[in-house]
């Protein structure tokens, strides 16, 4: 039985509590991780009995972290209060997500490993898309590694900033490979949407249109009107669904429409003794990152920035 998280938020951030769900959108499609939150309490319920009820019965207690957050009665000396005596118990794992600069390392939350990594405040990024993706890798990872199941929960406590993991030897499967490649697939394809969202965003001079062609394809183009020249950016990926094209399990070309039978480059689906991971073909070495073992959220990164660099946008 897969475990429930409970999601404690302040109403003042009843926004980024969406944006979560959003994000979460395809784990909870999974039934990888069912979500509560006081969203789902309906007209003639008892709110306190409800809540409490359903923070004893989840195992992932999930905190929105902010400044209203530390100064809610409720969400703080109750909700919190009562995870903490469940983690102290084993039954619950905690982990703070930390929406905007507060004063949490001064609280208990400063035990618990939080998200996105090393406590980056959601609104210090330039694209929440971004920390938000690094929320669901880290809750996805902690169902996958950590082995998620209910009655059977260990407390992941930060030690000297540094959480414990435990590396399990494992066999892939046809299956599992298959399935990482559609999140891979899902995971650059949600990452181009939001992209040519916020850069539409942006001015008059930056124009971008994100299509899908089918639910195993997109195509995207960006133009960058300040640029006379090679301002125009294009490309379309495809997932290739296991098909022996020799094309990778998702490849790309930079044009409009483009058919399956051209290539720019790929990615494939590869992994070691404990865990899947990307393969990107046709790219150098990435500062700071070793390019035989991306995540699916640093190759939708990645290609993003090698695609709109054509049109002469780079990002800081």
């Amino acid at each position: 039985m897969p475990a429930t998280a409970f999601l404690s938020y302040s109403h003042a951030d009843e926004k980024a509590l969406e944006r979560l769900h959003k994000h979460l959108a395809v784990l909870k499609r999974e039934g990888a991780l069912p979500t509560w939150s006081d969203h789902a309490i309906v007209a003639g319920d008892r709110l306190d009995g409800l809540i409490s009820a359903q923070l004893e019965r989840s195992q992932v207690f999930v905190a929105l972290v902010s400044p209203d957050y530390l100064a809610s009665q409720y969400c703080y000396d109750k909700e919190f209060a009562r995870a903490l005596e469940l983690a102290a118990a084993g039954r619950m794992r905690i982990v703070p997500v930390i929406l905007e600069p507060c004063d949490w390392l001064s609280s208990p939350f400063k035990d618990f490993a939080a998200l996105p990594k090393d406590g980056q405040p959601i609104s210090s990024f330039t694209n929440p898309n971004n920390a938000y993706l690094n929320v669901v890798t880290g809750l996805r990872r902690i169902i996958e590694v950590a082995g998620l199941e209910t009655g059977s929960m260990v407390n992941e406590v930060a030690m000297s900033g540094h959480a414990r993991r435990p590396r399990i030897k494992q066999d892939f499967d046809s299956i599992q490979r298959a399935d990482y490649a559609d999140q891979a697939f899902a995971t650059i394809r949600g990452y181009f949407r939001a992209c040519c969202a916020e850069l539409g965003r942006i001015g008059d001079d930056l124009r971008a249109k994100f299509e899908d062609m089918d639910g195993t394809a997109f195509t995207c183009s960006v133009v960058n009107r300040a640029k006379r020249q090679g301002g125009e950016a294009h490309i379309t990926v495809h997932n290739g669904k296991s098909r022996n094209s020799g094309f990778g399990d998702i490849s790309y070309v930079y044009q409009r429409h483009a058919e399956r039978n051209t290539s720019n480059g790929s990615i494939r689906v590869a992994h070691d003794d404990y865990q899947l991971f990307l393969r990107m073909d046709n790219f150098g070495m990435m500062p700071g990152r070793d390019r035989d073992k991306t995540t699916p959220e640093q190759a939708a990164e990645t290609l993003w920035s090698e695609f709109v660099r054509q049109a002469g946008i780079e990002y800081d």
